[in-house]
């Protein structure tokens, strides 16, 4: 084999700390952070320069061995459309939780049960699972990812899971914020879009099921839709024939995509139709009529990160439902 064919050396610590004349022990201060040790900021940026200089990283799985646990909160890839509402919310988790030195990483578990992704997220023995509820976690999967190592396990859905810390997102209360608000503007006959897209029934099955608990409603009726310009323009031709006065879709996106069609096949908004979106996306404002909405108003995500962490420091049996959202309506032009 010739010399260009083999492997280099890793840098080691011990080379970081002879190249920055300081002790290993210094090397790995520094370089995992470690709050409880006083070193001065000349001697961390030496560190931080030689490091960088031999391309030196610290060893993830040496760290957790000296630790007792990782520091990898594992957060499942979302397969489904969640919309920019819960991307922006979700992006801005990741950051926060990376300031607390943590490692966020994601982890693609389409097409697994509960018990599959639980024993898949496992191996990877995260010190935090924050579960998206996409896939449904049991109190087993949840006690599978604990005696992994888990301290902490935070499921965000609808409903909280025995054993985990509950992000309960009452899916409920905007379906009945927005049937309310239609009530009250004199519509009696009220559709409800329900994506066709898989995945998505976490969030629009409550939210249909809200809807049918407002009082004033002659009739709450399913209406299913893909997300797309040939599906919304099927359920505008046969609208006429639904006998519906009014709509509230799955969210804004949809809900411009078969405002757009209705108008489309010669039905007024909101003379013929009241339309009425969620999650108040800056486009809605911007159409002509606007869109009314219901705005969901979450909690930042450093109050979440800050919450994970507390659930990693302090771990204890005593889970803790944390209610995440509230539900405003904003009435506009369409309804």
């Amino acid at each position: 084999m010739s010399q260009s064919s083999k492997s280099p050396n890793v840098p080691t610590s011990a080379d970081v700390a002879r190249l920055a004349g300081v002790s290993r022990a210094t090397v790995s201060y520094v370089l995992n952070n470690a709050a409880a040790v006083r070193i001065s900021e000349p001697t961390r940026r030496k560190v931080r320069e030689a490091a960088e200089e031999l391309g030196y990283v610290p060893h993830a799985a040496a760290r957790s061995l000296r630790a007792g646990h990782t520091r990898i909160v594992l957060l499942p890839t979302s397969h489904v459309p969640v919309g920019p509402l819960y991307s922006a919310f979700l992006n801005e988790l990741q950051w926060a939780l990376r300031r607390l030195d943590y490692t966020v990483v994601q982890y693609g578990s389409l097409g697994l049960n509960g018990d599959e992704a639980a024993r898949a997220w496992a191996e990877l023995r995260p010190v935090a699972v924050i579960s998206l509820g996409e896939i449904a976690l049991s109190p087993h999967d949840v006690a599978t990812l604990k005696r992994a190592g888990a301290r902490a396990v935070i499921t965000l859905g609808p409903a909280g899971v025995p054993g985990a810390h509950g992000l309960v997102m009452d899916q409920a209360e905007i379906g009945a914020r927005a049937a309310a608000h239609l009530v009250e503007r004199g519509r009696r006959r009220i559709g409800v879009v329900v994506p066709r897209e898989a995945g998505l029934e976490l969030f629009s099955g409550p939210r249909l099921v809200g809807a049918r608990s407002v009082t004033g409603a002659e009739v709450v009726q399913e209406v299913a839709l893909a997300h797309t310009e040939e599906s919304a323009a099927e359920l505008a031709a046969r609208w006429p024939s639904l006998g519906l006065d009014a709509v509230f879709a799955y969210n804004d996106e949809y809900a411009m995509l078969l405002m757009r069609a209705l108008q489309d096949a010669g039905l007024r908004i909101p003379e013929d139709v009241a339309v009425m979106g969620a999650d108040d996306l800056l486009i809605g404002r911007l159409l002509r009529p606007r869109l009314s909405t219901v705005r969901l108003e979450m909690p930042t995500g450093d109050h979440l990160a800050s919450l994970v962490d507390r659930a990693v420091r302090e771990p204890s049996e005593i889970t803790e439902r944390h209610d995440l959202m509230a539900a405003l309506v904003v009435p506009r032009e369409s309804t």
